[in-house]
């Protein structure tokens, strides 16, 4: 049976929000040709929205994984009408929310208002390309965020954004004057955090799957012989990409060392 999603309304308050962080992952429905665009090729644009649904439930149940009596995950979609694309996707326990604001940095800084308004005492916001961070990353993030005095929780990422942000209050200013989509986000944001006089907690770092470098590098983690200590690393991506591999050969998407 299909999972029904609750979608929250930014308007009201929720009482069940009350004491808990928010973990919540920032993604669009997966559509092809409107997701993953830059996988394709060796993808076609089918492959990459299924991908891009691996993705979100490796993420998301990584996410539900963390989650305990402090914590909850939600998925911050787009576009309008799309709820029922998640249906199969998220654990039945997630919660919706619509993405509003035009850029990215305008999305971000929406849904961090509208999940404070809510009433969460904590957020973290999320990406989707990042299907290998451990459910012990998010538990990290909610622990750090439920200590005492402000702060900001940030997960690098290797091209110089960050997969997560994490933040007690809602400081707007964290999300301003930055150049999204660049190398220079994670050392903006952290010159933000200085100018709010925030003391900034780092998670491990990690990487986003979005172009060819990027998706053989996932396939050298999750497919190679010897990745035993990943055997339980985002198995819907893993599944995915293996059974491409088993029925067209590794060449297409994942080319043999020379």
């Amino acid at each position: 049976m299909k999972a029904v999603h609750r979608v929250l309304d930014p308007n009201l308050l929720d009482p069940d929000a009350e004491g808990l962080c928010a973990l919540a992952v920032m993604t669009k429905a997966p559509r092809a040709g409107r997701v993953k665009t830059r996988l394709v090729p060796p993808l076609t644009t089918e492959e990459a929205a299924q991908l891009n649904a691996c993705f979100l439930r490796d993420t998301a149940n990584a996410i539900a994984e963390a989650t305990s009596d402090i914590a909850r995950g939600i998925a911050v979609y787009t576009p309008v009408g799309a709820e029922d694309a998640y249906s199969d996707i998220l654990p039945h326990d997630f919660d919706l929310l619509l993405q509003r604001g035009n850029g990215f940095g305008e999305r971000l800084a929406a849904a961090n208002e509208d999940l404070f308004r809510i009433g969460f005492a904590s957020v973290c916001l999320i990406d989707s390309d990042s299907p290998t961070v451990s459910a012990e990353c998010y538990t990290q993030a909610v622990n750090l965020l439920s200590a005492e005095n402000d702060r900001v929780v940030l997960g690098p990422s290797d091209d110089g954004g960050y997969y997560l942000i994490g933040m007690k209050k809602n400081h707007h200013r964290l999300f301003e004057e930055v150049n999204w989509s660049t190398e220079r986000v994670l050392d903006q944001t952290v010159q933000r955090a200085a100018e709010l006089k925030l003391v900034v907690e780092f998670l491990p770092a990690c990487y986003d799957v979005d172009d060819r470098t990027t998706l053989w590098r996932v396939c050298d983690e999750l497919l190679v012989n010897n990745s035993r200590s990943t055997i339980d690393t985002a198995p819907a991506t893993r599944a995915f990409l293996r059974e491409i591999i088993e029925r067209e050969g590794r060449v297409r998407i994942w080319p043999v060392e020379k």
